[in-house]
């Protein structure tokens, strides 16, 4: 299953990290200590929602959560990263990945490391980042990468690894680049997405991971599609190993809304537990 982001930009497993990543850098600017944001496969940064079926299809959905806000800060937060990325490019149909989202969030005393293996990718990432941001763009495989940036100075961290499984090792590389971040900073948040096609399959990879994981961990998934159904993909998970405080309580409210707007039909579903 392939997972390249220039071709799901803005689909609905997107627009649901995104909003958990959104949810997560919140939970840490709580504090007014500093910290590195540390993504492992960054990609080219921005992306119209029109390139690609996907990002079509999810663009109404977006489009209703702009216009009409929530009652979730997590939400509004994120509609308000979008509307401004558009305004900044006067372009209706942009859409930020997540290195330009958190770049938009990140606070003076913040800063992001942006690992991106493919050159031409982040190049492009590059040229798109806010001159003010506090970014650093690395040319890299971010399995490898993130090893030489934790623990970071700052002691307080978020770490993204979203691999896009296009090889066969993916899944296995993701699970050990979690644990090797756990090793170096054992108190760091870390956020591992992931795609669901047969959740049987999903839930056999996760069993093989929690022994490794001595942390408190946190499962969000979010489906649009039965999880055993011949669809390319179904669903979507984030693993947050670290969870902030309350964040499963407040999660289990937003994404309830959340897939609400992306999957109107309701043919989906929600799930919030400990691993």
């Amino acid at each position: 299953m392939k997972y390249a982001h220039a071709f799901h930009a803005g689909n609905f497993a997107d627009v649901h990290k995104h909003v958990t990543l959104v949810a997560l850098l919140q939970a840490l600017e709580h504090k007014d200590k500093g910290f590195l944001y540390l993504e492992t496969h960054a990609g080219r940064g921005a992306y119209e929602l029109d390139s690609s079926a996907e990002g079509r299809a999810s663009a109404p959905a977006i489009a209703r959560l702009i216009a009409q806000g929530s009652a979730h800060p997590e939400l509004v937060a994120y509609a308000g990263v979008i509307e401004a990325w558009r305004a900044r490019n006067d372009a209706a149909q942009a859409y930020p990945g997540s290195p330009l989202i958190a770049a938009l969030l990140l606070r003076p005393q913040d800063r992001a490391v942006l690992i991106e293996i493919q050159a031409e990718e982040a190049a492009a990432l590059e040229r798109v980042l806010p001159r003010a941001a506090r970014a650093h763009v690395m040319q890299g495989d971010g399995f490898q990468a993130l090893r030489a940036h934790l623990p970071p100075r700052e002691r307080r961290g978020l770490t993204l690894i979203d691999p896009p499984y296009e090889a066969a090792g993916d899944f296995a590389r993701a699970a050990t680049a979690v644990t090797e971040a756990l090793r170096r900073f054992a108190t760091g948040i870390v956020a591992l997405w992931y795609p669901i096609k047969d959740s049987r399959d999903t839930a056999a990879w996760l069993d093989a991971l929690r022994p490794h994981i001595e942390r408190e961990a946190l499962l969000a998934e979010l489906w649009v599609h039965p999880c055993d159904s011949r669809v390319a993909l179904n669903g979507s998970g984030v693993l947050i190993v670290n969870p902030p405080f309350r964040l499963r309580e407040r999660m289990r409210s937003w994404l309830a809304d959340l897939h609400r707007l992306l999957d109107p039909q309701l043919g989906g579903g929600t799930r919030v537990r400990l691993l």
